[in-house]
Formats: C-alpha cells, structure tokens, sequence
C-alpha cells in the first residue's frame, strides 16, 4: 500500500497531468470504461443492492457520464488564468490567479451509489491534474471488485491507482500523507478521516449525510408533495444521503398525506414491491438489521413488511413518531418514513434548528414568502422545494454540507475548485520605483497619505470599461452631429436636420 501512493506521488512529480491534453485523454477514457462495460457495472449493482438496469443508468451512469462530458468541455475554462481587481499601486501589472493541481488525493467512495459517488470526485480530481488514489466501499464488495479490474485497463495505472480492503486498509492509507482526502460516508468515520488527515494537515473534504427534513405546508398540492417524497424517499430503498428523512405536517393533513404516500407506494412499486425490479435491497444483514431495530416505539401506518433472507424492507411509513423515538436518533439511510406532526411553520422551523445542520431541508408549498422564511431561518447544505433529490443533477450548484453534514462541496467546476489550489500570482515590472518608494522606510506620514490612496483604492476595471464605452458613444455622437450640421448651408435646414439626428441618436 505505501508503495501504491509513493508510485502515485513519483508519477504526479513528473509534471504529466499538468498538460490539459493528458487530462482530457485520462477523462475520455474514462468515458469509454463507462460506454464499453455497462453490463460489468450494472451487474455488479444488481449484486450488490438489488439495483435494476434501468436504475443504474438513471442514478449512476448518466449523472457520471454527464461529469466528465462537463468537465472535458470547460476544463480550459477552468484551468484558465483568472484575472482580478487590482490597487492603484498594481495597476500596470500582471495580477491573477492560477489554480494549480494539489498533488495525490485519496479518494474513499461509499456503498449506496459505489460507481457515482467514488468516480464523480475521480472527473474532479483527474481535471484538476492531480493523482489520485481510489478506494471503494468494501462493503459493496462486487462493484469494487469490478473497479478495481477496470480502472487499470483504462487509466494510467501508475497515477491513479485502486485499493481495495476494509476497514484496516482504510486506516492503513489514513497514515499515509496525502495532499487532499475526498470521503464520502456516515459523519463518525468522517470524524476518524478528519482527525486523521490532521496529522498532516491535509485539508480534506467531508460528503456525509443527515436527518434531511420534509416540510410539507396544509395548503400545497398534498397529492403532488406526497408522489415526489415517496420517489425521492423510497429511491435506492431508501439508501440516499439526501434522501427526505423524515416528514413534518400540522395534524390536519396527516391522514391525507398517509392516503397520499399509499396510493403513490403502490402506484410506483405496485402492492407487492418485493417482487418489483425497480425496487431494491438492503446493502447487507448487518443494516437490515440496524433499520428493522428503528421502529422500535412507533406505529406502523404503511407497510412494514420484511424478509431478512433477501435484506427486503418493504416501503414503511410511521406514525405515533416523537422527537424521543429511536427512529429520530439516527440517520434512517433505508425506506422507513416517519411523519411528526407540528402546528405549522414556525414549530417546523423550531425543531429544524434544534438539530444537527442537514445536508437538505425539503420544503413543499405553494408560498414562495413561506419557502423564502424557511430559507432564511434554517441552515443546511441545500434548501430544495417541492422536489426532492434533483438538485443533484444541477452541475453549476455546489454539492455539499454543512456542520455536522459535511464540508466542502463538489460537481462541475466546484469539484475542479475543490481539488485545486488556487495560486495567488502578481507579476511586476522593476520600474517605476518613485511610485514604490512610498512603502520604504522612513515612514513619514506624507508616505502614508499616499500609501493610503494607492493600497486602499480598488479600480473596477469593468465600470472603467463601460465609462469608456459611454465616451467613445458620446464623441462619435458629437462628431455625427457635427459633419451633419456643417453639410447643411441654410440655417433653417441645419436646424430641423441636428434635431433629427439627435433624436435618432
């Protein structure tokens, strides 16, 4: 394993990803790894959590391929020089900044989404030219098993390299230094990765999860609200970090949102979702088993159904559910779905923000003032209303938590920001220097005066531009007005022909 990262780090010391052409050729043969073995990942998915093939390519190839066509598009874009404003005292130089590669990142993937959520930070990392070592999820043992024999057919083997193992490797590489650790997972390993990493000083980023709230306002489309919870709940049975964890409703609406959860349980996975494809299995025994145990205390208002030969938990909604409840203790991360019931927004608000910050707040109403308020009152990673999970699709908005959900986000350019490091460069010329001696000793306060004016003072260059712009237009008008005038000898003539132009003007 030490020999693994020290290969990663001699091959990134070479300087060969810094070319934008060799990053873009490791991203287009990652693209072809995805086209080429589609059936290889969809089976091992099927092994792994139950995944159908059509629900493979919704949540996990078409998210990653539509990554890394992103970044191979803008990753000039991205790697580009980025020009900022400058003082008076810098106005004459080359002043900017230039994201650079870090160097080794370690990645470690999860096991709800294996192939997305450990390839998604790989584009970032790949387009911001570093290396990177890749460790999947043991726990979904046959899609790492699957990554660990295809990544090294079609990427640099040297560069970015795959380990597999449990938890022993994965602390093995923790006391290895690396230039960055990307880990996506529950919030206590995200604790042991980070206390890790600080040993040194390796900044890290931190995708965990949460009790993501479901706010649903009395006077929404409860039929609409109650058919989006149910996909974005029930989806991956149930094993998405941004999955609503839970539902808050006045008490006037409860037994219509349980008639409306119903009628879209079995309208998407039929009265029998155990025999349905797209509807998936429990991970393993060992978290069949800590989901079966959350009920414990409450009610069971739909389904409830289960098989712990085939980890199947079928779609369960509760009630009777308190803050007190075992269920409300931790994050769910499977298909049961309590629902609390509060006097309105202001106690929704309340019992938000007596809690840990989630990686999502899901709000549905038809009052944008009401969606505007929960959003100024709450904190979370994102705020998401009346839909839940798409905002994931959306590349140009950060992914990511916040407090005990995360740090650092990712997805489009914020991963390649993410894995950078962002170079702050000035470049002077050695003249000049009666304007620079005002900062050499003796510091008289005629030298401060001026020091004030030429440090302090920010030029806008874009308003300086549009003000040159409005004075090219003004002297082309004047010059216009001028040869219109003169071509005109009668008085009278000029006169009606200068207001014309002006008001054409």
């Amino acid at each position: 394993m030490v020999l693994v990262v020290q290969r990663a780090r001699t091959s990134f010391q070479t300087g060969r990803t810094k070319p934008l052409e060799y990053r873009i050729q490791q991203l287009k043969s990652l693209l072809s790894l995805i086209s080429d073995r589609r059936t290889d990942i969809a089976d091992s998915l099927k092994k792994d959590l139950g995944k159908s093939e059509n629900g493979t390519e919704l949540f996990e190839i078409m998210k990653l391929e539509g990554e890394i066509r992103l970044a191979i598009e803008k990753l000039a874009e991205w790697a580009a020089p980025r020009p900022v404003e400058k003082n008076f005292l810098t106005i004459t130089d080359e002043v900017y900044i230039q994201p650079e590669p870090l160097g080794v990142v370690l990645i470690i993937g999860a096991w709800n989404y294996p192939w997305a959520v450990t390839l998604v930070p790989l584009v970032g990392a790949i387009a911001a030219g570093n290396a990177a070592v890749i460790k999947p999820s043991e726990v979904s043992s046959h899609s790492a098993k699957v990554m660990e024999e295809l990544l090294p057919q079609y990427l640099d083997k040297d560069m970015y390299p795959v380990v597999t193992g449990g938890v022993s490797e994965t602390q093995e590489l923790l006391k290895l230094r690396f230039d960055h650790v990307f880990y996506t997972g529950n919030s206590t390993v995200g604790k042991l990765v980070m206390e890790a990493a600080a040993r040194h000083l390796t900044p890290v980023t931190l995708e965990l999860g949460g009790k993501s709230p479901c706010y649903i306002d009395k006077n929404c489309d409860i039929a609409v609200a109650c058919r989006r919870i149910t996909w974005g709940k029930f989806v991956n049975c149930g094993q998405t970090c941004i999955a609503p964890d839970y539902i808050l409703c006045e008490p006037s609406i409860q037994s219509r949102v349980f008639e409306e959860l119903k009628r879209s349980i079995e309208e998407f996975y039929t009265d029998n979702p155990k025999t349905f494809e797209d509807y998936g299995r429990i991970i393993n025994q060992r978290h069949f088993k800590r989901v079966m145990a959350l009920m414990e205390g409450s009610t069971v208002a739909l389904g409830g159904e289960s098989d712990e030969s085939q980890c199947y938990i079928a779609p369960t909604v509760l009630k009777d559910v308190t803050c007190e409840s075992k269920v409300m203790k931790e994050e769910i991360f499977g298909p049961l779905l309590p629902v609390i019931t509060v006097s309105g927004v202001d106690e929704a608000i309340q019992f938000i923000n007596e809690r840990e910050k989630p990686l999502v707040v899901y709000v549905f109403s038809h009052d944008n003032k009401l969606i505007k308020r929960v959003i100024a009152e709450t904190s979370s990673g994102a705020l998401l209303a009346n839909d839940c999970l798409v905002h994931y699709t959306v590349s140009s908005l950060p992914f990511g938590g916040v407090g005990n959900s995360g740090m650092g986000s990712y997805l489009g350019r914020h991963s390649f920001d993410q894995l950078s490091h962002m170079r702050s460069c000035l470049i002077k010329q050695l003249k000049l220097e009666g304007v620079n001696s005002m900062r050499y000793p003796p510091h008289t306060p005629k030298k401060l005066d001026w020091a004030r004016f030429f440090l302090l003072k920010t030029l806008n260059f874009g308003r300086l531009r549009r003000l040159a712009l409005l004075a090219m237009l003004a002297g082309l008008t004047a010059f216009v007005v001028q040869v219109n005038v003169l071509n005109y000898t009668n008085p009278v003539q000029r006169g009606k022909r200068f207001c014309l132009v002006v008001v054409m003007l």
